[in-house]
């Protein structure tokens, strides 16, 4: 099914429910939960996903997997969703937090495949080979480290917000432990406490992260600077130690080019 309404179809008697669906350039779907869990691909684009516990970044041609219940919300940047709304019972090995990972060629046929059923697609037929091979295919997916926590202590989950939306190379702990009115000690104690890991390093990560979205349309080149990096090397040296593959992977633009 495509550009359908979940709520329509939830009641359906099928433990998966496939749904395609296109978004207009820059959407964002506010905070909402669903019952069932989800599987969510992105055939195009990049996906913000955000909950109270963290934020997770899905380049194009990964999915994320969303927990039963979980309260999110998602900014979209040109894309177009392949998506599976799956009962909680049906599987018991979904993980607990929302979880990045890649999708191979085999899975995302298998998609672009099942958003075309009906919604009481036979079970015994084509459809439901095809929706228990899904499954199987997800479960196999091993996690990809595209997300950062964010605190539960409210002040500190204000400024991890605030720094996703504008990255600033030039804050260190010291300004945000002023924010705070604590220590610099006290405050990377507190935060490392709450996110696992130093100020410093999720700044590190978030500024990667930002890289994501903005590669759609500008080069590496351009992307480094905007984030304060000395170079494109230095930004491909860290994108590629924290994620495993060079920004160049997730830029449709040129190393050295920009927007004319």
């Amino acid at each position: 099914m495509k550009n359908v309404s979940l709520a329509d179809y939830d009641h359906v008697d099928r433990a998966v429910l496939p749904i395609g669906t296109d978004y207009p350039p820059g959407q964002l779907l506010d905070w909402h939960e669903h019952r069932r869990a989800q599987f969510l691909y992105g055939v195009t684009g990049v996906m913000i996903v955000d909950t109270p516990e963290g934020t997770w970044t899905v380049p194009p041609e990964r999915a994320v997997l969303i927990p039963a219940t979980t309260r999110h919300r998602v900014r979209m940047d040109g894309v177009s969703t392949r998506s599976l709304y799956v009962e909680p019972d049906a599987v018991p090995w979904w993980p607990a937090t929302c979880t990045v990972v890649d999708v191979p060629p085999l899975l995302r046929e298998l998609l672009v495949a099942a958003v075309e059923f009906e919604a009481d697609y036979s079970l015994s037929g084509r459809a439901g080979c095809v929706v228990a091979l899904l499954l199987h295919e997800i479960a196999a997916r091993a996690p990809l480290p595209f997300h950062v926590a964010i605190p539960a202590a409210p002040d500190l989950a204000v400024i991890c917000r605030a720094y996703l939306a504008a990255p600033d190379a030039g804050i260190t702990n010291a300004d945000w432990a002023a924010r705070t009115a604590m220590s610099e000690r006290a405050f990377t104690r507190r935060f490392r406490a709450q996110t696992g890991e130093s100020p410093a390093a999720w700044r590190t990560r978030a500024r990667l992260l930002a890289a994501v979205p903005l590669l759609r349309t500008a080069s590496v080149t351009e992307v480094s600077g905007r984030l304060g990096y000395a170079s494109p090397a230095a930004l491909t040296a860290a994108f590629t130690r924290a994620f495993g593959l060079p920004p160049s992977r997730f830029s449709t633009t040129p190393l050295g080019a920009g927007p004319s």
